[in-house]
């Protein structure tokens, strides 16, 4: 049997989800709340060394390095289980556990920028309706057509995506951000070179976080390419090369 369609009763006890935490230097003036991605269906725990995993903490790391002296506080996701599994959207629970756990430690007031890759991209942009989230981060993002996007209304969300991606190809993100647009989120979004691994040019997917987790907590203005994103019409500020 399909696990996504397998009954709660009949599904395995997952694990509890946890938070890998990174205190801000000083006052917490902002949250980063990094989300890794995973497969379509399993009930089997994330894997230690998954690439997944590993690429999203190095950014987790890069992002905690450079703004911890801004008072940004960094959290990793470890998810219950390493699928989406279907209408049971597992890692989009994961991730509003984890936003109601950061609101209770750090107050209702401290800003949440949401960061995930692949079906964390899918979780995240799922929860960037929820409280004090500012701003979502989406790097190349599962998408699959129908996702929602009623609930990003006003939202600030910024993409990423590797124009050669073979595992979700880049159009799936295309065609979400002008279903977004059209919802009302403040979209940009970006191509670079590469797949879907991060790996090549790594370097200008950090930076790019980096930026957008400031200007999300309000300690920056918004970089310039991605406030010029931002203002400019469908198609041109949904297809930018980065």
């Amino acid at each position: 049997m399909d696990p996504s369609t397998t009954p709660d009763a009949e599904r395995p006890q997952p694990r509890q989800p946890a938070l890998e935490q990174r205190p801000a230097t000083g006052e917490t003036r902002g949250i980063a709340l990094f989300c890794h991605g995973g497969t379509v269906t399993s009930v089997e725990p994330p894997k230690e060394r998954a690439l997944s995993l590993v690429r999203m903490r190095a950014i987790e790391h890069h992002v905690h390095a450079t703004t911890t002296d801004r008072g940004i506080a960094t959290a990793l996701l470890r998810y219950r289980v390493a699928g989406w599994n279907g209408e049971a959207a597992d890692a989009h629970a994961d991730v509003v556990w984890a936003i109601a756990q950061l609101r209770e430690q750090h107050g209702t007031d401290v800003p949440i920028v949401l960061v995930g890759h692949s079906m964390g991209g899918r979780a995240v942009l799922r929860a960037g309706g929820e409280p004090s989230v500012t701003a979502v981060c989406a790097l190349a993002p599962w998408t699959p057509p129908g996702e929602p996007v009623m609930h990003l209304r006003e939202q600030t969300v910024t993409i990423l995506h590797g124009r050669g991606d073979r595992w979700v190809p880049a159009r799936l993100s295309a065609e979400f951000a002008v279903r977004a647009r059209r919802a009302g989120a403040r979209v940009a979004r970006f191509t670079v070179v590469g797949g879907h691994g991060m790996v090549r040019r790594s370097g200008a997917w950090h930076a790019f976080v980096r930026d957008v987790v400031l200007a999300g907590t309000g300690l920056e203005p918004m970089r310039p390419s991605i406030a010029e994103a931002l203002r400019q019409p469908s198609p041109e500020g949904l297809a930018v090369p980065l």
